[in-house]
């Protein structure tokens, strides 16, 4: 199967979805959910281009590697929101997204 080579990045970007829609529902819960609004949309972005990025690696389509160069950057911005915030959910969904923000770039440089 041609998506193999992309196991690890597939892997990563699932997880990160996984991290950022439970970061975004956790968010929902706190005392401050306007103090979370940044952290909520940036989580729901990320959510939605690492499903996007890991489908596209799956299908081995044309167009993975810009999905997962993109998928980088909005991984790399969410990972540095939910780092901002003490929230066992959040760092543990920075941690995510900063995996998932470095598969992408080795995916998206791979010739």
């Amino acid at each position: 199967m041609p998506h193999q080579k992309y196991n690890a990045c597939i892997e990563a970007c699932n997880s990160c979805a996984l991290a950022c829609n439970h970061c975004a529902a956790s968010c929902l819960q706190e005392q401050d959910v306007k103090m979370m609004a940044r952290c909520i949309a940036l989580d729901m972005d990320c959510a939605q281009i690492c499903t996007l990025a890991a489908t596209a690696m799956a299908r081995d389509s044309e167009h993975a590697k810009a999905i997962c160069a993109v998928c980088a950057d909005i991984c790399q911005s969410c990972g540095e929101e939910c780092a901002k915030h003490a929230m066992e959910h959040c760092q543990e969904c920075a941690k995510a997204c900063h995996r998932c923000a470095k598969e992408c770039r080795k995916m998206a440089a791979m010739v």
